[in-house]
């Protein structure tokens, strides 16, 4: 099983790059993100591999960390997700990107990515909740807030708050995750006119 190839690059493609090692070369299909993160023709390139065999054919999908390597993987563990529709995923949204998208329940961002509609997209984000912690950089405690606002179980006066900053034009998973870290800050008894004001603040920085 190939794990990881590094050579020279031969040559490009729409979805794919040709490898040169020691002679050798290897057809791997990336990403346009790994694509666009790739050296000119003739330069020194690595790319983690994940190899796929079948009775007909084998495959080499090549990446340029092993985050969205792992991302390529577990976004396949949803139905409705193979092989292309994780590499389109991984070609709208950077490994980092994609982990707080599915950590705050963003389905609209997620649903961006060509050939991904809304039930697909929400799939992603309902199957891969729990995973997505260990790759976002957004707070935990703000992610279990944003998925209460998003489930209607969140307290009064944070729901009224999320409910204002909609009603200024900001995006719903916006106004969740600004009030949020609006109640990380004030503490969970902060009433609504000072949640609107730190959440606020937090969509100016």
């Amino acid at each position: 099983m190939i794990g990881k190839l590094k050579g020279l690059v031969d040559s490009y493609g729409d979805d794919h790059v040709i490898l040169d090692v020691q002679g050798v070369g290897y057809l791997v299909h990336c990403s346009a993100r790994t694509l666009q993160a790739l050296p000119r023709v003739g330069e020194a390139a690595t790319l983690f591999i994940e190899t796929f065999v079948r009775e007909d054919m084998i495959r080499l999908y090549g990446f340029v960390s092993q985050a969205e390597k792992s991302w390529f993987l577990l976004l396949q563990n949803v139905q409705g997700v193979g092989s292309k529709v994780a590499l389109n995923v991984l070609s709208t949204l950077s490994p980092s990107e994609l982990a707080n998208a599915v950590a705050l329940g963003d389905k609209v961002m997620v649903a961006r990515a060509n050939g991904v509609g809304p039930k697909v997209a929400a799939r992603i984000v309902a199957e891969l909740k729990d995973k997505a912690p260990g790759f976002a950089s957004v707070d935990p405690g703000v992610a279990g807030l944003v998925a209460q606002i998003e489930d209607r179980q969140a307290p009064g006066p944070v729901a009224d708050a999320v409910s204002a900053l909609v009603n200024l034009g900001y995006a719903p998973i916006q106004a969740s995750a600004a009030i949020a870290g609006a109640v990380r800050e004030a503490g969970e008894g902060a009433d609504t006119a000072r949640l609107i004001r730190l959440g606020l603040k937090e969509l100016a920085k």
